[in-house]
C-alpha cells in the first residue's frame, strides 16, 4: 500500500513529493524533489506525516479501498508512541 502527497521541504522551502509505503506490516517513507525524479529512501517521518497517513487510511477505509481496521489501529499506536512536542 502506498500513500503519496506533497508538502513543503523545511530546508529549501520548495515543494517535495512524499510517499509512505507499507510492506509486510512495516511502514517506510521516501521523498523526491521532482515529479519524475528518483525516490530517496530513509526519510524519518514527523508527527504531521503520520497524521496525514492516518487521515488517508481513514478515508480509504470508508470507501473500502483495501484498508483494514488493523491498518488504522497500527498507525494510531505509532502516533501515540511518538513524543509530544
Amino acid at each position: 500500500m502506498q500513500i503519496k502527497w506533497t508538502d513543503i521541504d523545511p530546508e529549501s522551502g520548495g515543494r517535495r513529493f512524499l510517499c509512505a509505503e507499507r510492506f509486510a506490516g512495516v511502514w517506510s517513507f521516501k521523498w523526491k524533489v521532482q515529479r519524475r525524479g528518483d525516490w530517496t529512501k530513509g526519510l524519518q517521518p514527523t508527527r504531521e506525516m503520520w497524521d496525514h497517513v492516518l487521515d488517508s487510511l481513514q478515508r480509504r477505509y470508508r470507501r473500502r479501498e483495501g484498508v483494514s481496521e488493523e491498518d488504522i489501529v497500527q498507525v494510531e499506536r505509532i502516533i501515540k508512541a511518538l513524543p509530544h512536542p
